[in-house]
């Protein structure tokens, strides 16, 4: 099958590129390389380097003629949604209208696209938050997100297409990026192992929900399904908080570092967990890294990143 990934140059964007090879698809990958990295494009994807937002994005869809598209290209920066919600606006709402209307104008039977299982519930009144919990988004970011899921319920109707969101947990690993400001664990072990001392912003009592990238690579290869359609969590379930993910970190990398505190951010929720029931009960999906696990791949990953 041809598939078409928006943000496969990207963190997650660029493993699910890679499995979607080894599985035998044909892959073409739609990346503006602002925060993705063409070292990351595996060799074998049709590359264009190309804006979400553009114009030329129909031709793209015209020429190639995906049968499916997962849109993972995204503003991903909670922070810099509050600072510049037009910004996240353009790249999140309407990008994301631009890939599902070339999608549906050119026969594109299937659209999975990436949503914020951390950032569309708020300040969530149950823990862990089902796909049924109200959305009450506190970022620009998260009401980009819940914005798109509407778009694909919209198209769904109106023209048959099937449609996916996947709410994704907090995600790390391997290749994340650890100079933006998004992903905690990507910037603290960068830090950690250069030496700098990481800053945990507030008190460090806020909890995440930490998923493995290659399982939500899995999440979403389940998502490919002929039937398979509507809303799911991709998360594990279970809380960290940022100051037993730094004291783990520690431990790992062998740094020594003491916890330091800094002033808290705007935007960001107190606790923040999914309840991943439906994805198993309907999928057959469950996390299969546990967080050590994870940390320890994602420590080595970056080791090796400094030998380079």
């Amino acid at each position: 099958m041809k598939i078409l990934v928006t943000g496969g140059a990207g963190f997650i964007g660029s493993h699910l590129v890679d499995r979607l090879l080894e599985e035998g698809h044909e892959v073409v990958v739609v990346d503006n390389l602002s925060t993705g990295k063409r070292r990351n494009i595996n060799k074998e994807a049709e590359f264009y380097k190309l804006d979400i937002t553009s114009s030329r994005l129909d031709q793209v869809f015209r020429r190639e003629r995906p049968a499916m598209v997962m849109h993972l290209a995204a503003q991903i920066d909670v922070r810099r949604s509050v600072d510049n919600p037009v910004l996240d606006a353009q790249i999140n709402i309407l990008g994301t209208l631009n890939v599902l209307q070339a999608a549906v104008q050119h026969g594109t039977r299937k659209a999975i696209f990436a949503s914020s299982g951390g950032a569309i519930y708020g300040e969530q009144e149950s823990f862990p938050a089902p796909e049924t919990h109200a959305t009450t988004p506190l970022s620009p970011y998260g009401i980009g997100k819940l914005t798109g899921e509407h778009y694909l319920g919209y198209f769904q109707r109106i023209s048959g297409i099937q449609c996916v969101s996947l709410r994704f947990a907090n995600v790390y690993g391997p290749r994340q990026d650890p100079h933006g400001e998004a992903g905690v664990v990507a910037i603290f072990t960068q830090k950690m192992l250069s030496g700098d001392q990481p800053i945990i912003n507030g008190n460090g009592r806020q909890t995440r929900d930490f998923v493995f990238v290659e399982d939500v690579v899995e999440a979403i290869l389940a998502a490919m399904g002929k039937d398979v359609t509507g809303v799911y969590n991709v998360g594990t379930g279970r809380e960290t908080s940022v100051n037993d993910l730094f004291r783990m970190l520690v431990e790992l990398t062998g740094c020594g570092f003491k916890s330091q505190h800094g002033p808290a951010k705007k935007g960001e929720q107190a606790r923040s967990v999914i309840d991943p029931t439906r994805i198993r009960q309907s999928l057959g999906w469950d996390p299969r890294v546990g967080l050590q696990e994870g940390l320890k791949r994602t420590v080595e990953f970056f080791r090796g990143e400094a030998g380079r």
